[in-house]
């Protein structure tokens, strides 16, 4: 998904719930947080993401911070 303008920073959570096989709502619930926020980061329109939410993402779906968040570099 490309990020919101002005920002490089790519979110690829689509890629790794489909990797998992699991719904963004399955992910909400198991997270603690509510589907319009986690949606919100989905499409890249998060501003910010606390720690212990990404920590949280990370346990749930196996991976690593920086397979959740890339930089792109724009040309």
């Amino acid at each position: 998904m490309p990020a919101e303008e002005g920002t490089n920073i790519v979110v690829k959570l689509d890629d790794l719930l489909h990797a998992k096989r699991m719904t963004l709502t399955e992910l909400a619930e198991r997270v603690g947080l509510t589907l319009a926020n986690l949606s919100i980061l989905k499409t890249g329109k998060a501003k910010a993401i606390r720690f212990s939410t990404l920590e949280a993402i990370c346990r749930e779906l196996e991976c690593q911070p920086g397979d959740l968040l890339t930089y792109e570099s724009v040309q």
